[in-house]
């Protein structure tokens, strides 16, 4: 670029502070109805914590029986995230979504004409494959039409619909636990049909991802989208350049049609696990352990048998115990609430070490107050008390910091040319470490008692505020193409450097690896 010229690239930083911008209409829809997705996970969580209760009692089956039911949903959906994330490199994001309703859709159905344990199981297949998709997608396609000033809040909002979903499952629970024992939880089940289908059909009004279309080298579509999603017009052209940059296009390069020299996802699996870069090993690392701990510090134990923990805290009541699990579900929607509007204000560090501060806190008041209750003959109401509210804190404090930037931040750390592939690795491990906490709950609760399993759970949530200490850097207000530079550096903070020359008027900003050049 000539020095005289007064058209000169900048970092989307510059465009931020000058002015306050609306957020984007257009982009929060897209996101909206991407996110919508999650309901159906969050829906099956929340509907089978209580169905449990009625299944056990009319299919006359074990424990273990119930602990692989509820989890095996986790194991089925890795195979659906691994399908969604070569399959939306190639038919694109917005069908990939569409195939995820239908796919759950079916799962419901045969969930809910479920004659015994076997077609129960059958049914849960399909279910979980659907979530699979649905867990892989809804993120991905979500950071990529979301602009840089709102890409925390849109990204969070799959977390915020899960959420939501947990407790419509509730509500399902409590009110159709007044049916006849055959009919109730099936009930419960089979109404999840119906959302599925609707999303579906509505994901069609939406765009396809830019960065999918600039992947495959339809620019011309990728522009309208970009200047429809974007805060201004100089974001989309530098966010357009970025994306050219990554699929190896001519920045000058202006044709609606143009040859991609860069295939997006040929060579992705040897760069992540046999030549990765420092820093996509630093991504792959971070990305993997956000996962495992949001999901090994216990948060399926507490969402899926909430009411076995409050039997266990002295409430015998069915009534009783579904109406506190539906307290649970009601904070938990609050406060991931709360979480996606201070995600791009806060931060994303300084949320997620404060949420897992507070679930290390909320697991050792849960242990202490379910071991003594245990130990105790007599019914002590300040133990029971403790106990609800340590469980109420625990699910605030995961709502607010781990749970939605699990996948905001794994979302965006990956480059362009690794995101479908290594987001879908991130879900597996994600639904793998909740499959086998879930299907084993029960099981270690017996093994080393209730509050024994709370005490593991609170050394697990230790080890994972020292990992996110040390391993992730803050990437709030960084573009997706710029987030790669601040990996690499597992001790220290990425450099940035801001330099003046007086003379030519020029001044030079760095960040990393990029520099862009503005005019005094």
């Amino acid at each position: 670029m000539a020095e005289g010229e007064a058209t000169v690239l900048k970092s989307l930083e510059d465009f931020g502070p000058q002015k306050k911008l609306k957020r984007n209409k257009f982009a929060c829809a897209c996101a909206i109805l991407a996110s919508m997705t999650s309901i159906l996970l969050g829906y099956d969580i929340g509907v089978m914590s209580g169905a449990a209760i009625y299944i056990k009692r009319d299919l006359k089956v074990t424990d273990v029986q119930i602990e692989i039911l509820l989890g095996i949903i986790n194991l089925y959906s890795p195979i659906g995230s691994y399908i969604a994330g070569r399959l939306s490199d190639w038919i694109g994001r917005r069908y990939t979504i569409v195939l995820a309703g239908l796919i759950f859709f079916v799962g419901a159905v045969l969930m809910g004409l479920s004659p015994n344990y076997a077609f129960l199981m059958f049914g849960r297949f399909f279910a979980g494959v659907g979530i699979g998709f649905a867990f892989l997608i809804a993120p991905v396609y979500t950071s990529e039409v979301s602009p840089t000033s709102s890409r925390g809040f849109l990204t969070s909002l799959p977390e915020v619909f899960l959420n939501g979903g947990i407790l419509v499952g509730y509500i399902s629970n409590y009110g159709f636990s007044k049916l006849p024992l055959r009919y109730g939880w099936r009930v419960m089940l089979g109404i999840g049909a119906i959302p599925s289908i609707i999303l579906a059909m509505a994901v069609l009004a939406m765009p396809e991802s830019p960065r999918w279309l600039v992947a495959k080298g339809r620019l011309g579509e990728a522009k309208k989208v970009l200047y429809k999603i974007s805060d201004s017009k100089e974001e989309a052209q530098l966010r357009l350049a970025d994306i050219k940059e990554i699929t190896g296009i001519p920045l000058d390069c202006d044709d609606d049609f143009v040859s991609v020299t860069k295939v997006q996802g040929k060579g992705v699996w040897k760069e992540l696990f046999l030549h990765p870069t420092p820093a996509v090993r630093h991504i792959f690392i971070a990305s993997l352990g956000i996962h495992f701990f949001a999901q090994a510090t216990g948060i399926d134990a507490v969402v899926l048998y909430s009411p076995r923990i409050f039997e266990k805290a002295g409430i015998k009541s069915d009534t009783n115990k579904l109406l506190a699990t539906v307290a649970v579900g009601f904070v938990k929607t609050m406060f991931v609430l709360v979480a996606t509007f201070l995600l791009d204000r806060v931060g994303r560090r300084v949320l997620l070490l404060t949420s897992v501060g507070g679930l290390i806190i909320s697991l050792l008041t849960l242990a202490i107050s379910l071991t003594i209750i245990d130990n105790s003959s007599a019914t002590l109401t300040w133990a029971i008390s403790l106990s609800i509210a340590a469980v109420l804190s625990y699910a605030a404090t995961f709502s607010i910091g781990s749970g939605p930037i699990t996948w905001v931040y794994s979302s965006e750390i990956f480059p362009l040319r690794l995101r479908a592939q290594g987001v879908s690795i991130g879900a597996v491990v994600n639904r793998v470490t909740s499959g086998v906490i879930s299907m084993t709950f029960l099981s270690l609760s017996n093994a080393i008692t209730i509050g024994g399993a709370f005490f593991l759970f609170a050394g697990i949530a230790i080890v994972a505020w020292i990992f996110h200490y040390t391993m992730l850097p803050e990437t709030q207000g960084k573009t997706l193409e710029e987030i790669e530079g601040s990996f690499g550096n597992f001790w220290r903070k990425p450099k940035a450097s801001a330099t003046a020359e007086g003379a030519n008027g020029k001044i030079q900003l760095s960040t990393n690896d990029k520099t862009y050049t503005t005019m005094d």
